[in-house]
């Protein structure tokens, strides 16, 4: 009976060390939760080694990158533990600098006026603490202003097995025309406590940039939408998108939303990119009509811009699954004059960039 009694102490012990110790890791995760303003004024950081254009000239088309560059971690031989893969980390190291590097060299050869940038690490586990945005800002284009915007930040993420870790990430906007204000807006967040601890929390990085001889402004929406949600994020988030979006128009203003939608846009044919196994990322549909007849939405149909991270890339599997989620919402009083996917093999992110040209009229 004493060894009988002496066995359940133990268990009883180990039972309140483990609950005792949920418990703190709770307190502490919760008391370190990243949790921003509605709103937030964002630093704007000037080119070192230029004299930026003040005003947006009229008469000038404008070119616009975007590219979710996947930490930099997300190179072709990836795969990824929250869309049916097994990978955590990048591979090592020197696989974050050589994918930075050549997504830098890539970006470079477009000599786009704006480069919007999503999934970039500041500081976090999965891409070994090398600080991406420091190389884009202060290496690799010294000659644009920019803004960066937090999407993630969290203390210690304790899962999988190995934990993802550290992660400090976010949306990073560069422009060769000076802004003259940067604004965080915070998207609504789809997850509740305890579970929103460890969550992204998604924002919107808009840019406000003077047009020459006007009052008028451009306004420029950097934007990486909800992935793993159940879709009741994607929509409030589209919907709240659709509103700024539309007074700013009212307000006279050029407006451009840029990003990764994690959707795509209904009135765009996605057929060539069929879900192959229900296993997979599912991508959510944006509903066009939420917003007003004053807007068009651009994807390039003609090649995938993301695939799957189940597995390692593989071009020559005929099932491999893609999806057409990179794209641009453009207001009427913008002239687009091409938009494309540039395709390069999903060999340093698990996107393609894409591009789009205008003019405002």
């Amino acid at each position: 009976m004493k060894k009988k009694r002496k066995v359940f102490k133990i268990i009883l012990t180990v039972v309140i060390a483990f609950v005792a110790f949920i418990a703190a890791c709770l307190i502490v995760f919760t008391a370190a939760e990243y949790r921003p303003a509605d709103e937030e004024s964002i630093e704007i950081k000037t080119a070192s080694q230029t004299s930026l254009k003040t005003a947006l000239p009229t008469d000038e088309e404008l070119t616009i990158l975007s590219w979710n560059i996947g930490y930099c971690g997300l190179s072709d031989d990836a795969d990824f533990f929250m869309d049916a893969g097994n990978g955590v980390y990048a591979k090592d190291e020197a696989t974050v600098n050589n994918n930075l590097e050549n997504i830098e060299s890539i970006i470079a050869k477009q000599d786009a006026d704006v480069i919007l940038i999503q999934e970039i690490d500041l500081d976090s586990t999965r891409s070994y603490h090398v600080n991406q945005i420091e190389d884009f800002t202060e290496n690799a284009f010294t000659d644009y202003a920019s803004t960066f915007a937090y999407n993630f930040k969290v203390l210690w993420m304790p899962f999988p097995i190995p934990p993802y870790g550290h992660i400090q990430s976010g949306i990073l906007t560069l422009t060769n025309v000076q802004p003259t204000e940067a604004t965080r807006i915070q998207l609504p967040c789809p997850f509740s406590w305890p579970y929103r601890i460890l969550q992204l929390k998604r924002c919107l990085d808009v840019e406000r940039i003077p047009v020459e001889n006007s009052d008028k402004e451009l306004v420029l929406i950097n934007l990486h939408l909800e992935a793993y949600d159940e879709g009741e994020g994607k929509i409030e988030q589209t919907k709240m998108l659709a509103e700024i979006m539309q007074a700013e128009y009212e307000k006279g203003n050029y407006v451009i939303a840029g990003g990764d939608y994690n959707q795509s846009f209904s009135g765009t044919d996605t057929s060539m990119y069929p879900v192959e196994s229900e296993e997979y990322l599912q991508c959510g549909i944006l509903d066009e009509s939420v917003f007003s007849t004053n807007f068009s939405f651009y994807m390039d149909n003609t090649l995938p811009s993301c695939r799957s991270l189940d597995r390692a890339y593989d071009k020559t599997d005929e099932n491999f699954q893609y999806y057409l989620i990179d794209g641009f919402i453009v207001s009427d009083n913008v002239e687009v004059k091409n938009m494309e996917t540039m395709d390069y093999g999903f060999q340093y992110s698990d996107h393609n960039p894409v591009k789009m040209s205008v003019r405002l009229k």
